[in-house]
């Protein structure tokens, strides 16, 4: 990894460092989330770094903010980047979307992955970059999150490995894509598409080193918001790519902060359920919790983003930052239901 990105993502890193902070932090437009203001501002005086961002889909008004400009630590949000280069190829190999080559290359692609004597499947559904055969290698195995660690399967193909991580968040999956693509690429999708202060750092490790980045991914909630609004809107690179996206990550198991309001299955919310339509993405790593999404309702739609940064030394204080997203889930619930 480049000295300098080492050095920014470290520098984000003691900027945000947890702190108390005064309630007026919180901007909150005409007063609206107030269970969530409330909640918020209760954490962040007794010392949980709060940063937030909720952006109206309809007009694009920020709707509440806390700290949003500042780069924190947000665990596996950084996967979103990775998916984002992976549906961009798919859609540009496949000819179903326009031009979605990744910066910097030409038409760089999975194939080399996909063994010599295999034939390139001829079927109807996915094209065939979608399905090209990525194996698992020793380097790659990880721990924590996701299922194919569990699995026998030795190779799975590419559309396979996103589903993996919008799903499960899995960590092998990661690691075997991103060796195939390169932190580089990923990195360099995400400059194409404005973001500055949201960063997919490096490959997800059991332990980090002085020479490993310091975090796997950082990110701004008010980037992250206005990046999964894009994605619903479908300007995401092109309208494919957005809604390849929005599949996987609308297959997110993963329901235990802001989207626990929302009363979905966490297992089957694919399609709508009383109206409400989600898709997120969650961060967990010790003394942090993020996630970023998007909820519509019959009312409306919001895209959001939430980090919080705590002690996690005593249970009581992760359970209280996890009733806090909660509570704001709430508020978005009201606002679009």
């Amino acid at each position: 990894m480049p000295e300098s990105i080492r050095r920014r993502a470290r520098e984000d890193r003691d900027e945000a460092a947890p702190r108390g902070r005064r309630s007026d932090a919180i901007e909150n437009d005409g007063g609206i989330f107030r269970k969530g203001f409330a909640s918020l501002t209760e954490l962040a005086l007794s010392g949980v770094q709060v940063t937030a961002c909720a952006v109206d889909l309809g007009s694009g008004k920020v709707l509440f903010s806390v700290d949003d400009h500042l780069s924190v630590p947000t665990a596996s949000i950084g996967k979103v980047l990775l998916l984002i280069e992976v549906a961009a190829r798919i859609s540009a190999r496949d000819g179903a979307g326009g031009d979605s080559g990744a910066p910097g290359s030409s038409g760089s692609s999975f194939d080399a992955a996909r063994p010599a004597s295999r034939p390139r499947p001829v079927r109807p559904g996915p094209g065939a970059e979608a399905l090209s055969i990525l194996n698992r290698t020793a380097n790659d195995e990880i721990g924590d999150s996701g299922l194919w660690q569990h699995l026998q399967v030795p190779a799975l193909p590419v559309s396979d490995l996103a589903a993996l991580i919008g799903a499960t968040s899995d960590n092998l999956a990661t690691n075997v894509l991103l060796r195939r693509i390169g932190l580089d690429t990923v990195r360099a999708r995400a400059e194409s598409l404005g973001l500055r202060r949201t960063l997919l750092l490096d490959i997800v490790r059991e332990e980090r080193g002085p020479d490993d980045a310091p975090q796997l991914s950082v990110g701004s909630a008010r980037e992250l918001a206005i990046l999964f609004g894009r994605l619903h809107a479908g300007t995401v690179v092109d309208e494919t790519t957005s809604r390849l996206v929005r599949g996987w990550l609308s297959l997110g198991s993963d329901l235990s902060m802001v989207a626990g309001a929302f009363g979905l299955d966490p297992l089957a919310h694919v399609g709508a359920d009383h109206g409400l339509r989600l898709f997120n993405k969650t961060g967990t790593d010790a003394g942090i919790r993020s996630e970023a999404g998007v909820i519509t309702g019959p009312r409306g739609g919001i895209s959001y983003a939430v980090t919080m940064r705590f002690n996690d030394a005593e249970l009581s204080g992760r359970l209280a930052v996890l009733d806090a997203m909660r509570v704001l889930g709430t508020d978005f619930l009201e606002y679009v239901y």
